[in-house]
């Protein structure tokens, strides 16, 4: 045995030489993959400068260095990159989406409450982006509530002064416009927390919509967050 199980640590040989090579390897390892971070998940094409101790899940479509190496983690140590296979259940903060996420044995599933045996998942998420509104009575988002997820709340903050003949504004979706608030200020600053008063699910992508009351927006900004739970299909 020349590693150990879980983490892959190289192991000192009997009568080995220079076996602080081996040793400072493993510190290395263990470095990089408790309190594991990823850098991303979803980057196919290794970084050209990471940082030393730099993790990346290598995803689907990976190429140069990581091209044979998809689902390991990429480990940049000592000027090179060095590949671990995660078990199920390994859990990681995916610092590009800024969410806590589970390998399943396939893939890195953000949000995820619990895994099971074939991967199917339960998931927790909040998804933020931010909006710059454009001219008109109404804006759609270009973000939308998932196709056959839970939301419990819509929140969200002015980060740019909404401009515009209106005097207020509300924040739903098309079919029913005022959902998760009404009666917004102008300002930057105006904050909403909309709790859907029963989780409502929406069995298709669904786009936010904003409507201008008493005018029309011509300007402004927006950051929405949006908080669900979603549930994947477990593998054949």
């Amino acid at each position: 045995m020349s590693s150990t199980a879980n983490l892959a640590l190289p192991l000192v040989a009997a009568a080995q030489a220079q076996k602080h090579v081996t040793v400072n390897e493993a510190f290395e390892r263990i470095d990089a993959l408790s309190q594991l971070t990823l850098a991303s998940a979803s980057t196919t094409v290794p970084p050209s400068n990471p940082g030393d101790g730099a993790v990346y899940a290598v995803p689907v479509g990976a190429v140069n260095e990581w091209s044979a190496e998809v689902g390991k983690l990429a480990v940049f140590l000592n000027g090179g990159w060095d590949f671990v296979s995660p078990a199920i259940g390994w859990r990681a903060w995916v610092q590009d989406l800024g969410v806590p996420a589970v390998f399943t044995g396939v893939d890195w599933v953000a949000g995820a409450q619990g895994v099971t045996a074939n991967a199917a998942t339960f998931a927790l998420k909040t998804v933020e982006s931010d909006h710059v509104l454009t001219a008109g009575a109404t804006y759609s988002t270009t973000t939308v509530l998932p196709s056959h997820a839970i939301v419990f709340a819509v929140t969200g903050i002015v980060t740019d002064a909404m401009t515009g003949t209106l005097t207020s504004w509300d924040i739903g979706v098309a079919s029913a416009p005022d959902r998760y608030s009404s009666g917004l200020g102008l300002s930057q600053g105006t904050w909403f927390r909309g709790v859907t008063s029963a989780p409502q699910t929406y069995y298709a992508d669904t786009a936010l919509l904003l409507t201008a009351n008493g005018g029309d927006f011509a300007g402004g900004a927006l950051r929405i967050a949006v908080h669900l739970a979603e549930f994947t299909i477990p593998n054949v």
